[in-house]
């Protein structure tokens, strides 16, 4: 299947055309966004079908406009749907080994994790590869077809609200590329077949990523709300901060704050800072559970095998250099990268990132807002792991013959991954360019408190720039 690539406009440092155009049309064609990134405002020119306006300063998708948007998601949304429901129906996977074989369902890779006595971890795989996703795709068709039946449903603007914060955590693709991690694992030791199920969700993974991707997020809030007006008091070309204007993490616009520096859209009514309060103290709070639980995460095994009668506990790096010794290289080096290299850079990166913000005035900031974003993004694959021990568990059954229980080690990690996760959408990337902001000569409000106080913030102060 093709893959959807946008033809990329770089906005301009300025929109001069905005100021060229007649006052009576001013108003309406003055459509600013300020960068979730680095808070530069900016202008939206008229964009075509295929076409991505980029942040001129950092480089972040500010939109991306799509052909069809309404009728593009809402098909894709049904045939996902219909292929999850397939998914569920049919065997998925099953194996034979020595005269005793074994089949699953999708939804046994989470229930027979309860009977190893893993609920959490078992509710944690469920609501990333069925729940979630279900509750955003209906979410979508329900959306959808208020805009094109003409007559806006109800609770569609809270629904279009929760889908960005639905979006990071439905990890279908990284369970499909789990299920394969397991298949590889035990190819040598038994018979796999591949179950019509299996089939139906790798479709079903397929078509949920073109459904995410195919929402398009400013043509479909324009569709709902329209596009109130901009601040009279707004300029492109520098950041919002200092202009008491903040851009809506949920559907863009751009808001004037309140005197306290905080309120809600007037559009989709999501809250408002300057800065989100208290970003890094939530972020270091996150960092050092993850990096507690990253501990026992690597020392207790993650799952037991039992072959023969005999038993035997790997650890996640023991896991890695069994499959070395087995010569399944590839899979051992994808273990290693997702289960390990991952969550370690990722608490690194994130504790480096909070360091500087406070005081990085002569660092570039381009450069760590580009950590920042892929921190952000490779945070998910590291459930593989998990994946693959749910996997594991469901289909080999088979007592002292063959048989595999999860260790200690599964919860901790799937622990480390979820706090590493919300660690990374807590740390506000807005203060890595604050100091950019004062050395580039862009004025600041002077009731904001000093960048070296953004750690020892009382209860009425926020992390503002200086």
């Amino acid at each position: 299947m093709a893959t959807f690539r946008p033809r990329k406009i770089t906005l301009p440092q300025r929109a001069p055309y905005v100021d060229r155009m007649p006052p009576e049309r001013r108003i309406s064609r003055r459509r600013l966004r300020a960068c979730h990134e680095c808070d530069w405002v900016m202008a939206l020119p008229p964009l075509s079908s295929g076409q991505q306006a980029l942040c001129p300063r950092c480089g972040h998708a500010a939109v991306t406009r799509h052909r069809y948007p309404a009728q593009r998601s809402m098909a894709l949304a049904i045939t996902t749907l219909i292929l999850l429901s397939m998914a569920l129906g049919y065997p998925f996977l099953s194996f034979s080994a020595s005269g005793v074989s074994n089949h699953i369902e999708l939804l046994d890779a989470s229930t027979e994790l309860i009977h190893f006595h893993e609920p959490l971890v078992a509710i944690a795989v469920l609501l990333t590869t069925i729940v979630l996703p279900t509750v955003y795709l209906v979410g979508i068709i329900w959306v959808q077809a208020g805009l094109l039946t003409g007559n806006v449903l109800p609770l569609s603007r809270l629904i279009t609200r929760s889908l960005i914060h639905l979006y990071p955590w439905m990890m279908v693709d990284v369970f499909l590329i789990g299920t394969l991690v397991s298949l590889i694992k035990i190819a040598s030791l038994a018979d796999i077949v591949l179950g019509p199920s299996f089939w139906a969700f790798g479709a079903y993974a397929l078509l949920l990523l073109a459904t995410t991707q195919s929402v398009d997020r400013d043509w479909l809030w324009f569709a709902l709300a329209g596009e109130p007006a901009a601040p009279d008091s707004a300029r492109t070309g520098e950041p919002a901060a200092p202009q008491g204007l903040s851009g809506c993490s949920t559907c863009g616009l751009v808001n004037a704050l309140g005197a306290n520096e905080k309120g809600r859209c007037q559009r989709c009514h999501e809250p408002l800072h300057l800065r989100r309060p208290y970003s890094l103290q939530r972020t270091w709070a996150l960092l050092a559970a993850s990096a507690i639980m990253y501990i026992p995460a690597n020392v207790y095994p993650i799952m037991t095998t039992t072959s023969l009668g005999s038993s035997t506990s790997n650890t996640i790096l023991g896991g890695v250099i069994e499959l070395a010794r087995m010569g399944s290289w590839p899979v051992a080096i994808v273990i290693l990268i997702a289960s390990i290299i991952v969550p370690l850079g990722k608490l690194i990166a994130l504790v480096w990132l909070c360091s500087v913000a406070p005081r990085a005035a002569q660092m570039n900031a381009l450069s760590r807002t580009r950590l920042y974003r892929l921190t952000e993004f490779i945070g998910r694959w590291s459930m593989v792991d998990i994946f693959v021990v749910a996997i594991l568990v469901a289909l080999i059954r088979a007592g002292n013959l063959m048989s595999v229980t999860p260790g200690p080690a599964a919860l901790a990690f799937a622990s480390v991954v979820v706090l590493t996760m919300l660690a990374a959408r807590s740390f506000e990337p807005r203060l890595l360019w604050d100091y950019a902001n004062s050395a580039q000569g862009y004025p600041n409000d002077p009731s904001l408190p000093p960048p070296s106080s953004s750690l020892q913030k009382g209860p009425a102060d926020k992390e503002q720039p200086a």
